[in-house]
């Protein structure tokens, strides 16, 4: 077998399993969000995450799944702008809601008494005004590639590699370095925000982690909060999305530089655009075992179901 086809197989395996593992922590979230009456900001940050994590895995797994079936015309011109421009969006919405939940949890967990405490949100619909600003943002950010994107015709695909299915044409250069300073700009703030976000979660939970050993030494019991497991979850994620977004940047750096035409670094650079939306979903399930959760509220809610029939 070719090494293009088992490129594009092990491309189409991860795609599917990072989609599966999104949409299982999403319904999670989204029964216990709408069963809890507090129903907590975090939630809703981690619901609209896997959506964002789906649309990145769909619009880079997509066209590669379709051409594993031999549909090489596709995506045409306008497909092409829809995936291009929705994948730069999502990669952008990742961005500031992974911001956003890190700056949130810092927040839910600060003691009563600091100043960060009031400003916490009040209600989780308070959430949903950032995300209709996370989407004006990055959708203005990104409007360039609705102009810079084409599919790719004959002479086009004679000039560059066949695994691209849409080609960048020339811009205007005032134009494209407009757009790239935003970016980067907007990668920055949000950036940073985390950064200090995950500085205070760390200093948080190591003091803790002090009064803990204290307490253990002591001989006192002592059981964790869910707001400080929720806060070391949300650390991981942090983790995870940094290793992979400033790796992903390194590789993209190289490439541009030295090594234009290594196909190794080129395909290990394409992986990586994905292990964030695909390792994401797979630290929530094992760090809060979301699965084991949702499944055994299911088997509950049937067995009183069954039980109440039953008395009927």
């Amino acid at each position: 077998m070719d090494l293009k086809y088992i490129k594009e197989i092990i491309f189409i395996f991860i795609t599917v399993v990072g989609t599966l593992g999104n949409m299982s922590v999403s319904v999670n979230y989204m029964f216990s969000w709408w069963g809890n009456p507090e129903k907590k900001s975090v939630h809703l940050i981690l619901i609209h995450l896997a959506f964002t994590n789906i649309i990145i895995l769909l619009t880079k797994g997509l066209p590669k799944t379709v051409a594993v079936f031999g549909l090489r015309n596709f995506p045409d011109a306008i497909g092409c702008k829809i995936i291009v421009y929705l994948g730069r969006v999502a990669r952008g919405l990742s961005i500031c809601t992974s911001s956003l939940l890190t700056v949130v949890q810092a927040i839910i967990i600060s003691p009563r008494a600091s100043r960060w405490s009031r400003l916490r949100p009040r209600s989780a619909w308070h959430i949903l005004l950032f995300f209709l600003y996370f989407w004006i943002l990055n959708a203005l950010i990104s409007m360039n590639l609705i102009h810079a994107i084409t599919s790719t015709d004959l002479n086009i695909s004679q000039l560059k590699n066949s695994n691209n299915y849409c080609y960048f044409m020339l811009e205007n250069q005032e134009v494209k370095w407009i757009f790239l300073t935003l970016m980067v700009l907007r990668d920055a703030v949000f950036q940073g925000a985390m950064g200090g976000a995950s500085g205070y979660m760390v200093f948080f939970l190591h003091k803790h982690h002090q009064h803990v050993f204290y307490l253990q030494s002591s001989k006192l019991l002592y059981r964790t909060p869910p707001e400080l497991r929720a806060a070391q979850s949300v650390f991981l994620l942090m983790l995870c999305f940094v290793f992979f977004y400033w790796t992903d940047c390194a590789f993209s750096l190289i490439l541009s530089l030295f090594s234009r035409d290594n196909r190794l670094m080129a395909n290990t650079q394409e992986f990586l655009t994905l292990g964030y939306a695909t390792f994401s979903p797979l630290v929530l399930i094992h760090k809060d075992g979301l699965l084991v959760e949702c499944w055994h509220a299911q088997w509950e809610k049937l067995r009183k179901c069954h039980s109440h029939l039953n008395v009927q």
